[in-house]
Parts: structure tokens; sequence; C-alpha cells
């Protein structure tokens, strides 16, 4: 019995693929294109035919079915390589190639040793710690006049961050500055 066959009302039935529900539709308006109880799409898209009708020795038609599934799955991997070379990090656009597949567990190895990992302001994705910047030479503090010091040392370390999907860079004062700054506050007041 196929997915489709003929009642004596004149009406047709359908078995959905996805929940196996049963849909009766009238010969007047047509087949159902999608199911009316799970909503997934019915026929050619993401669904594979089957024929039952005793043509199982019709070896000519399995085999070119075969080669049209093969011939499917290189077009396919043929447009994950034109859509690589479309998408290329140099026009600043975030691709899904297999590279970029690697990375990402890399990534996540590396925000899973960080001691902090803040979110991009731009995509909010999680930002990899890039390396400590000492300020000193051309740095010229800003004394407060409440309190008559600098609130940050001279020199002082900051933190960049860059982020691994838009490859925006934040900068934050180190934890060991952020501490001496929150000291010199407290000293004062």
């Amino acid at each position: 019995m196929g997915p489709t066959e003929s009642t004596e009302q004149g009406q047709d039935k359908q078995i959905c693929q996805w929940c196996l529900t049963e849909i009766i539709w009238d010969e007047e308006i047509g087949p159902e294109t999608h199911c009316p109880h799970c909503e997934n799409e019915l026929g050619g898209y993401r669904s594979l035919q089957i024929g039952m009708n005793g043509d199982e020795g019709d070896d000519d038609s399995s085999a070119s079915q075969h080669q049209d599934a093969s011939e499917d799955d290189e077009d396919w991997l043929d447009e994950d390589e034109e859509q690589d070379e479309r998408y290329s990090e140099e026009e600043g656009f975030r691709g899904g190639s297999r590279s970029r597949l690697a990375a990402e567990g890399v990534i996540q190895r590396i925000l899973d040793e960080q001691l902090e990992a803040p979110e991009c302001p731009a995509c909010r994705e999680y930002m990899l710690d890039a390396g400590l910047q000492t300020i000193d030479s051309g740095f010229r503090p800003t004394e407060s006049k409440a309190i008559g010091i600098p609130i940050v040392p001279n020199p002082f370390r900051i933190v960049w961050y860059v982020c691994p999907a838009c490859y925006h860079t934040s900068s934050f004062l180190s934890l060991n500055d952020r501490e001496e700054m929150l000291n010199r506050l407290a000293e004062r007041s």
C-alpha cells in the first residue's frame, strides 16, 4: 500500500511521513502540501519515495535514484565551496567553511581556560583573551581634584579581547590594576 490510495467515496487519503497521521483530502481541492497535524511539508522535499507496487525487480530505477542522490550530494558540496569563496573573511563576513567549524572547538577550549570571557558589545559572542598591554610612556594620567591623585597607577596594564565571530576588539583594565584602582579610591573616601 503506497502513501496515497483511493477510497470508494471519491476522496484520497495520505499518510504523513513525519507524524504518521492519516490525511484525507477532497479530490476537487487536491492533495495537501503540508500536514494539518504537525505542519511539516509533504511530498518531495526531505522525503524519500519508496516504490512498493511490486516493482522490486526494476534495478534500473534504483540505480538511477542512487545516481541522482550522489549527484545531489556533489552539488551540495560544490555550493558549499562556492559559498566559502563568496563570503571570505577579508570582506568581513563570517563564512560557514570547514576551517571555521574546526576552529569552533579550539575557540571553546580557549574560552574554557580563560578567567574572564566578556561578551562582544557588537554581536554578543564570548570574546577571546588576545593579550596584555602595558601603558606607560605615552600616558599622562588625569588627577581628579576630588582625590588629588590619578585613579589608575602609572604604568598600568590592559587586557585586550577579540571576538571570534565579528573580530571586534575591546580592552579592560587588568585584574591587579582594578584592585589598585579600588584601593586608591577607598583610601581617599
